[in-house]
């Protein structure tokens, strides 16, 4: 790949003034061949080969930083789904992989190492039972694991069974932590529609679908979306629609240097580009922002999901025509706690719950990072997340959750999660119940559209 002068002078402007980079460098692993009857045996068998394939992770990020000049913010690990893994064993709980997981991290210096992870989208085994009973625990004994769980999907219908247990899970998890720096429940995310290749967490994990190692990267450019919305002012949406598509084309390009680069180091396959508007804390990194500088008076205003879709439509419609390999969530996140905007739009009253589920329908992912109060019941939790993965599975498209039960605080309160988690106010949740809709189990069948073949 060729990169003319004009282009790099072109990238160090967005690095150096439009908070441009690479967020992570994601290393995904197979556990596959390390499944064994034995749980310690196991467990020593992912610690090798983690410790393996991963050893020069950390390094080749910093080393590619210098050498281009690349902000690279996060080295990760996805594995295969724990779940996968530890069936064969005769453990009767996951926490010990968890653990070794964390000692992974610990070791290689990573940010965060996901994949403490189950299926259960259309049914549960013995094995997903017992790892979505182990996450209290394991997220809140380890530092830098994350977990996920698939409930539902298009094509399965969405296992409300699931859904429940889920919910009181969330609510286990916030207890456990409560006295913990993070609340656990920052590092949990329960999704519809999960893709296999994602190098965001909490949601990462090595697909089963994937060879057995590969290297994908996580683009974000809030900041440079939000020059190109500025030098779009008072223009048609169109000519506007049409200078973020350009945008999203120079990110990505850059997105696949730098993949590349990496994966050719590690000796390992490069996968895909992720290029999310993954925002942070920081002021001058946010998708809030940049919905108010298309004309919105705050995010959470009339217009605001129209104008979130032509945002994440046009991130993905540049971004394909840079690479053949974007994959992931790829388009807008619209975390509440890491994003300096969307913390502004909560405490001025512009943005609600019920007006970011609206949302969820065109972005890339879901509810995100959101504090709720302490005392929320588990059904509410669970019809909260039902709602979510409802939106998912109708539209054919990813959706998650990621709440945060905060154990003694109320709605307004503020609670503090530290680094790229950020902080955020409580958000106020609908106190009607849905308990008796929850306590029916059983299946939402898949809609009418997804028999396609």
């Amino acid at each position: 790949m060729i990169f003319s002068p004009v282009e790099i002078e072109e990238t160090v402007n967005m690095f150096m003034r439009q908070k441009l980079d690479i967020r992570t460098i994601t290393m995904g692993i197979s556990l596959l061949d390390c499944i064994s009857e034995d749980s310690k045996t196991a467990c020593q068998k992912i610690y090798d080969k983690v410790m393996k394939k991963a050893a020069n992770l950390v390094k080749v990020g910093q080393d590619i930083e210098k050498e281009f000049g690349v902000p690279i913010i996060n080295k990760r690990i996805s594995v295969t789904p724990i779940a996968l893994v530890a069936g064969a064993s005769e453990a009767k709980s996951y926490v010990p992989y968890c653990k070794v997981l964390d000692k992974c991290a610990h070791e290689l210096g990573v940010n965060f190492i996901g994949g403490f992870s189950a299926l259960v989208q259309k049914g549960r085994t013995e094995a997903d039972k017992i790892l979505m009973d182990s996450i209290p625990e394991a997220l809140s004994t380890t530092d830098f694991v994350c977990s996920s769980v698939n409930v539902g999907s298009t094509k399965t219908g969405i296992n409300m069974n699931a859904v429940k247990r889920m919910g009181e899970i969330i609510k286990e998890t916030a207890e456990a932590s409560k006295n913990n720096p993070v609340n656990a429940c920052a590092k949990l995310v329960v999704f519809t529609n999960a893709v296999e290749d994602n190098p965001f967490m909490a949601g990462a994990f090595h697909g089963p679908g994937e060879g057995d190692s590969v290297v994908s990267v996580g683009v974000s450019g809030p900041g440079v979306i939000l020059a190109a919305a500025k030098e779009y002012k008072g223009q048609p949406i169109n000519v506007l629609a049409d200078g973020i598509k350009k945008m999203s084309f120079k990110i990505t390009r850059m997105g696949q240097m730098v993949g590349i680069e990496a994966a050719k180091r590690l000796g390992v396959p490069f996968g895909i580009v992720d290029l999310s508007l993954a925002p942070t804390p920081a002021v001058g990194d946010s998708v809030a922002r940049v919905l108010e500088e298309i004309g919105l008076e705050g995010a959470g205003a009339p217009g605001t999901t129209a104008a979130l879709a032509m945002l994440t439509d046009m991130v993905k419609k540049g971004g394909v025509m840079a690479s053949t390999n974007v994959g992931g969530l790829s388009g807008a996140f619209i975390p509440v706690s890491e994003d300096e905007g969307m913390i502004a739009a909560v405490k001025n009253g512009s943005i609600c719950l019920e007006k970011l589920e609206a949302m969820t329908t065109v972005c890339s992912v879901g509810l995100d990072m959101i504090a709720i109060p302490g005392d929320t019941s588990a059904t509410t939790i669970s019809g909260i997340m039902a709602d979510e993965m409802a939106i998912g599975m109708v539209n054919n498209k990813t959706t998650a959750v990621r709440l945060i039960p905060a154990p003694g605080k109320k709605a307004g309160d503020w609670v503090e999660f530290g680094g790229l988690l950020g902080g955020c106010p409580v958000m106020p949740v609908n106190t009607f119940s849905c308990a008796d809709f929850i306590n029916r189990g059983g299946k939402i069948p898949a809609p009418i559209h997804s028999f396609r073949n």
